[in-house]
């Protein structure tokens, strides 16, 4: 779905190896143009574009290259972070934030509650003025309280592309009139628009005014109640969990038929859904390795909020339980439909860490059905095709976006955290260099 224009790529600044052209020597290749392994291959990157890659006996190392050890590593795309935030644009929020992006392998991001202010930044990283992966930004969101009218929607709307935004943000508490006027108005300038489903609205009806991207899988369970059914669904809790044990799971074919025949796409954020909802404590979350690089006070509001959703009345473990078995149904359903599924992760979010978030998101992605290269297909090649970008494989004349990892992740999922090193426009920095310092 190439519903962007092809961006800029976005350049790595300091700390990296800057170099003209770059080999990795001795390395396996995953292109993700096909599940495969190309085992002891060079690759040479020269102005951020692959050059060659062929077997490590016969591709000649050029002298000027500087050299990335390969060797019983695995090197595959970089990832995309289809739903990421950029939470501030003071200089040391921006390294903090990027290194984190970067050292988990992900080189795009799309920022989904963006400000005047990520235009000139989104500008920045792709003249490598400012380290980071590539920014794709939307605008302040479409909302309840931003939005007036429909008139006021709509202008909203021209306003934004004027600006220069990549896409559009909905977020709940738009009126019926309000959403149909905001996405008219966005399709007769053809400017996508994603987010949440506005209770007024619902499925149906983002789905018939062409959504590029539901996000959330919000709106999915009150679309599966009983027919005649209140269409709000009544109160159901975070992303409608209450709701769970009134869901008829025989309509999710339904559901998912007319998503694909509408051409949207989804990005589950099934991480930020589950690590709420589900029966792990507040504490181990907070436990994990990447709260580290969180200050301390973050991690606690996180485990508050976990708590207070918990804690809310008509909240049942048990339906809990069946909501995320249903999300995970409604993930592999859309899969196998052939509807197009985005990794993200909502980061930063409730214990989602940017960066190793949307490792987390694999995990659940390969939990709900799918393999791991599919899984993966999510984040590389997926969301290049859906931009328009001329990334998300590893092959001759891509531009040199990668991730190497220290084991397969096709064998294992969890191997995409396993991060060693990432280029970026054939830029090249470890994940101990990006990672220095911020803990």
């Amino acid at each position: 779905m190439k519903r962007f224009l092809s961006l800029m790529t976005a350049l790595l600044v300091a700390p990296v190896t800057l170099a003209d052209t770059i080999a990795v020597v001795n390395v396996n290749v995953i292109p993700m143009a096909s599940e495969s392994v190309l085992k002891a291959q060079t690759v040479v990157i020269r102005d951020g574009i692959i050059l060659v890659i062929g077997d490590v006996d016969l591709v000649p190392v050029p002298e000027e290259a500087e050299l990335v050890d390969g060797t019983d590593r695995y090197l595959m795309p970089g990832l995309t972070e289809m739903h990421g935030h950029v939470t501030g644009t003071g200089k040391a929020q921006i390294n903090r934030l990027f290194s984190l992006f970067l050292a988990n392998g992900v080189t795009t991001v799309r920022g989904m509650l963006g400000r005047q202010s990520h235009l000139r930044l989104r500008e920045d990283i792709a003249a490598g003025r400012v380290f980071g992966p590539r920014l794709i930004t939307s605008g302040p969101s479409f909302n309840g309280n931003s939005v007036s009218s429909a008139a006021q929607g709509a202008r909203m709307v021209r306003e934004q592309h004027a600006a220069g935004y990549d896409f559009l943000k909905i977020h709940p508490g738009l009126s019926r009139d309000e959403f149909e006027a905001v996405a008219d108005a966005a399709n007769e300038l053809g400017i996508p628009f994603s987010g949440h489903v506005p209770v007024a609205v619902g499925i149906m009806g983002v789905l018939d005014k062409g959504m590029a991207t539901i996000d959330h899988l919000d709106g999915y369970m009150a679309s599966l109640l009983p027919p005649n059914t209140d269409s709000s669904g009544g109160y159901g809790g975070f992303f409608d969990v209450m709701l769970a044990d009134q869901a008829i799971q025989g309509r999710i074919a339904d559901v998912v038929a007319a998503t694909l025949a509408a051409g949207v796409g989804n990005v589950p954020t099934e991480s930020l859904f589950e690590q709420v909802v589900n029966d792990v404590s507040p504490g181990d979350l907070g436990n994990r390795f990447e709260m580290r690089y969180v200050p301390s006070d973050t991690v606690r509001q996180w485990q508050r909020s976990k708590l207070q959703t918990q804690n809310e009345r008509g909240f049942d473990p048990l339906v809990a339980a069946q909501a995320i078995d249903i999300r995970r149904k409604l993930i592999l359903a859309l899969h196998e439909a052939g509807a197009l599924l985005l990794l993200g992760s909502d980061a930063p979010q409730i214990f989602n860490v940017p960066g190793f978030s949307l490792h987390h998101e694999l995990q659940f992605m390969v939990a709900a059905g799918l393999t791991p290269y599919e899984a993966l297909r999510s984040g590389t090649t997926a969301p290049a095709d859906f931009f328009g970008i001329n990334t998300g494989t590893v092959e001759s004349g891509r531009i040199a976006d990668l991730v190497l990892l220290d084991a397969n992740p096709l064998e294992d999922i969890s191997n995409s955290g396993r991060v060693h090193g990432v280029l970026v426009a054939g830029r090249w920095a470890t994940a101990v260099e990006l990672l220095d310092g911020l803990e």
